[in-house]
């Protein structure tokens, strides 16, 4: 353009030009200002207690309660209500990874910190405290080291796993535990796995373990998981349609922080791109995300057979009209896994089960959920298949 008016003026110019932003684009004039989103990054250092080590995000307000971990949430705010003065000493929480349970632990610390107008709360990682420890070894300042993880109401040691094969850490973990809980200090610890499974640990520091109270967080089902999205949104005031957090929620099982991991991810992408959150954004971004989720497709269908053969009850009879015992929990079963990892509608899962009604699948998962409370052997067996259906 320049070159062109240069030609035809034949002399040297200068052109300047600016972009009118505004709301509306319609008349021409104007590029419609793109919608941002402000939060993506913010200062997270904000949201942490310099002294206790707590994310003040971390709450029980802002944790969500499922089926899956209604026990461990029970069992933290107990102990937030009244650290060190309830049968709950040491309190342990385990299960996978990304389900939950930094999030109780920092929720308790929190609430101690709300209810006391003095208190004393540590949070810490056995690495942390390993990596103290060491440092204290060699600066020779054990005192101040002991001091700091003692002189305190509450401790919160996160993933005591890694306490493993640590023989001179652990000594001095046991130590610490001793004098806490002996002064009625209350110590609350999570792990990935149940104490019992902890090899490497000395059995009088996984004796201390298992004299509390010990209670595991599952992987969510479909419900929770969308559920999870949804406060994530409504935190950072953001509005996201339902079909897309099912989308998300349907296609990440196990894992919360990948969960809220894409859900970052689509908002970047979405404000980058300057464009609404709809579906086919959202199948954009999350392309690759979901597609390494470590899931398959399964459809109802593979349910049905994989619960055939798990519970030793043919197919036919699955879908059939029969009554006896075996049978009729052995559909429960397959409808209850059809919910949980397709994720279809009710109706969808009735129609493959005989043309039953929605009502009957509503009935078969929540007999199925309270089943596996009471009985373990049951529990274990579910888990079993969809195990075997998901990876």
């Amino acid at each position: 353009m320049l070159s062109k008016l240069k030609t035809a003026t034949g002399k040297d110019l200068k052109v300047r030009y600016s972009v009118v932003v505004g709301e509306e684009a319609d008349n021409g004039e104007s590029v419609k200002k793109p919608k941002m989103f402000t939060d993506l990054r913010r200062d997270a250092r904000q949201d942490y207690d310099s002294g206790s080590r707590l994310n003040k995000r971390y709450t029980f307000d802002s944790f969500v309660e499922g089926s899956n971990n209604q026990l461990a949430k029970a069992a933290s705010v107990s102990v937030a209500d009244s650290p060190g003065q309830t049968s709950f000493n040491p309190l342990v929480i385990y299960g996978g990874v990304g389900l939950g349970k930094t999030h109780l632990l920092q929720a308790i610390g929190n609430k101690v910190l709300q209810r006391s107008p003095t208190p004393r709360v540590h949070y810490t990682t056995s690495e942390k405290f390993t990596i103290d420890f060491i440092s204290a070894i060699q600066n020779n300042n054990s005192s101040t080291f002991s001091e700091r993880h003692r002189n305190v109401e509450t401790l919160l040691v996160d993933d005591i796993q890694f306490f493993q094969k640590k023989e001179q850490t652990q000594e001095q973990f046991f130590h610490t535990f001793n004098d806490l809980y002996q002064r009625g200090k209350q110590v609350v610890l999570t792990t990935d796995r149940h104490p019992s499974e902890l090899y490497g640990l000395k059995d009088r520091l996984l004796s201390r373990f298992q004299s509390g109270l010990i209670v595991d967080i599952q992987a969510p089902n479909l419900e929770t998981r969308i559920a999870i999205l949804q406060k994530k949104a409504e935190e950072d005031k953001l509005e996201i349609p339902y079909e897309i957090t099912e989308l998300i929620a349907t296609n990440i099982r196990g894992n919360i922080r990948e969960m809220e991991g894409a859900l970052i991810k689509l908002l970047a992408y979405s404000s980058l791109s300057h464009s609404d959150i709809t579906m086919p954004l959202a199948k954009r971004a999350l392309r690759e995300t979901l597609g390494r989720s470590g899931t398959k497709t399964v459809s109802i269908d593979d349910v049905i057979q994989s619960v055939s053969e798990a519970m030793d009850v043919p197919e036919k009879k699955l879908i059939g009209r029969g009554r006896k015992m075996e049978v009729a929990g052995a559909r429960q079963v397959a409808m209850y896994l059809s919910r949980e990892i397709v994720g279809t509608s009710l109706e969808n899962i009735g129609l493959h089960f005989g043309g039953r009604d929605h009502s009957t699948v509503i009935h078969a998962c929540r007999a199925v959920k309270e089943k596996m409370k009471e009985k373990s052997d049951l529990r274990r067996r579910v888990d079993g298949i969809r195990s075997q259906l998901e990876f």
